[in-house]
């Protein structure tokens, strides 16, 4: 059972946000999550860092300014993620309003695999291009930048991955997290590089005298695409992150976001003048992502770059479809995963691995995040492929940077890993078939030597109590609208309960009445139906509720255990 702990305050910070006219509730939120100043969530446009500040992005512009003026033929070489999908429809829209023309081509996971391998170049080949582009890929790419400068074929790397031991030899690379870069956020997303690249290259034509006569493109009609990509892949949401989050959220509710993205919203249920974080990260990034799980991700970066509503509405359709089947295939992965770890003891490891045959390599990122969430263990969960592989996806937790843990693996177990690379918290592997029981040892011996135990045990971070009289309807509301996620995370608050009223709803939610100082509160407990007992202590967020046209506050139970 997680340990629950309340989110450190500085007092100081605080009181200067209270001074400043912030409400006593707010002033204590935005403090806790390091704020100081109020100019630090204004989240305005004019307030992102600027384009300059990251290595190599001029001589980038230069490159496509040039490519522009010649009329040469791009070509942007996208990944199957979310990310990737709105990256690649921010570089074809962007780059076009700019004067290009580009084309893209995205792997399939099942049949390529990931990024810019020899095969896609060779794809890519066929259509003739002069420039290769690649969003969200290509730091690692070796072999694929080298096989398409065996063709002549100039190759641009815009990525945000954390780099492997060598560089790949591209024409330019444009990462914040490259050796050298000084950029101030290491957390741009991919979708976001490319945003970046995308001003970078606006500025040199500007420089270069292309709008003496005509007008700049505005390219904040891409924010929308930028927000989505950037949720969808959790990435760390700092001040530059969350101003891109927040500006695309307020195109949504104003109408503005794009035909693809709409009609996104539609097939999700949901209404974009309503837009909240959540929509993006657990509403339409699954809808992408499922394209590039269960199908071919084209299908996602086409919807994404529709004008035409008719044609939009139906390639989302199609997204939701795609989700369901993934939720079925999950849901069934995670069951037999259960199963083969019946006996599993967390006590006893540091780490959990799990492969089964038949599991579907589109869905075992997934999975693993699941078994990550239920044993609070770094998890990495395989799959085998066509090519005699056994290919993995991993999810970690606080502690332990998994990509860094693998690097040891990989430098300690030479020839065990044929390939990795990925994040803090997530990454990417293959190892040879056959060889899951040897790795998921040396994987384990590793996690042993990095990670504090006390990492193993959980903590439940929350804000602490919050006053009875800030429950309300109002500020629910305004807690939904606001930019919350990795790194910024959404209010938790606890306190003790009285459960005056309980039952079940849809056979697996828990509807449930709370009393505490005199008030009584509605609350959901969502996908667990069992009985609570008459106290709790309780972690829960403020949910705004709409019924039939009536509007009220409910409460969020997230976790509880028997009150003392």
């Amino acid at each position: 059972m997680p340990a629950i702990t309340t989110r450190p305050c500085p007092a100081d910070a605080c009181a200067a946000l209270e001074h400043s006219g912030m409400a006593p509730a707010w002033a204590r939120l935005y403090a806790a999550r390091g704020v100081t100043h109020p100019e630090q969530i204004a989240h305005r446009l004019p307030q992102l860092l600027p384009p300059t500040g990251l290595l190599h992005i001029e001589q980038a512009a230069q490159i496509l300014a040039d490519a522009i003026r010649d009329h040469k033929h791009l070509l942007i070489i996208a990944d199957y993620d979310a990310d990737g999908a709105t990256a690649c429809a921010v570089g074809v829209r962007g780059l076009r309003m700019l004067g290009a023309h580009v084309d893209f081509i995205v792997p399939n996971r099942l049949e390529h695999g990931y990024g810019l391998s020899p095969d896609i170049v060779r794809l890519a080949a066929a259509r003739q291009p002069d420039l290769l582009v690649t969003v969200d890929n290509g730091i690692a790419a070796v072999d694929g930048v080298a096989a398409a400068n065996a063709l002549g074929i100039p190759v641009l790397v815009t990525d945000h991955h954390l780099p492997g031991d060598a560089l790949p030899d591209a024409a330019c690379i444009v990462n914040p997290n490259q050796p050298g870069c000084d950029f101030a956020s290491k957390h741009l997303a991919g979708v976001g590089v490319m945003f970046y690249v995308l001003l970078a290259l606006r500025a040199e034509l500007r420089q270069r005298g292309a709008y003496a006569k005509i007008p700049e493109p505005d390219l904040r009609v891409l924010l929308d695409l930028v927000a989505l990509g950037t949720v969808a892949d959790v990435v760390r949401l700092d001040a530059n992150n969350r101003t891109l989050v927040e500006n695309g959220l307020a195109r949504m509710r104003a109408g503005k976001a794009s035909t693809g993205v709409n009609a996104l919203f539609r097939a999700a249920g949901r209404d974009s003048t309503r837009a909240t974080v959540f929509d993006l990260g657990f509403m339409l990034g699954p809808r992408l992502n499922a394209a590039g799980r269960l199908d071919d991700m084209a299908l996602g970066i086409e919807c994404l770059l529709a004008d035409d509503p008719a044609t939009a509405q139906k390639l989302a359709q199609q997204l939701d479809t795609l989700n369901r089947a993934r939720r079925d295939v999950e849901a069934g992965m995670l069951e037999e995963a259960l199963a083969i770890l019946a006996t599993f003891n967390p006590t006893d490891s540091h780490s959990l691995t799990a492969w089964q045959p038949g599991w579907h390599i589109g869905v075992i990122g997934i999975l693993a995040s699941r078994l990550k969430d239920k044993f609070h263990r770094p998890t990495i969960v395989f799959a085998s492929n066509d090519a005699g592989e056994l290919k993995g996806s991993g999810r970690s937790i606080p502690g332990l940077h998994l990509r860094d843990a693998l690097d040891l693996v990989d430098k300690r177990n030479p020839g065990l890993i044929k390939q990795f690379g990925g994040h803090a918290m997530a990454a990417g592997l293959s190892i040879a078939t056959g060889q899951h029981e040897t790795f998921g040892q040396a994987f384990e011996a590793v996690v042993r030597e990095l990670i504090d135990p006390a990492d193993l045990e959980g903590v439940l971070e929350t804000d602490g109590e919050l006053d009875p009289a800030d429950h309300s309807y109002a500020l629910a509301e305004q807690l939904d609208h606001a930019v919350w996620g990795q790194g910024f995370p959404a209010p938790l608050f606890t306190t003790h309960f009285d459960v005056v009223a309980q039952r079940i709803v849809g056979e697996k939610h828990m509807k449930l009445k709370l009393a505490r100082d005199g008030m009584v509160f509605d609350a959901m407990r969502f996908f667990q139906a069992d009985p609570l007992p008459e106290r709790i202590r309780a972690v829960y967020a403020l949910m705004p509720n709409e019924f039939n046209g009536q509007q009220s506050l409910q409460l969020k139970l997230q976790h509880w255990e028997p009150a003392n």
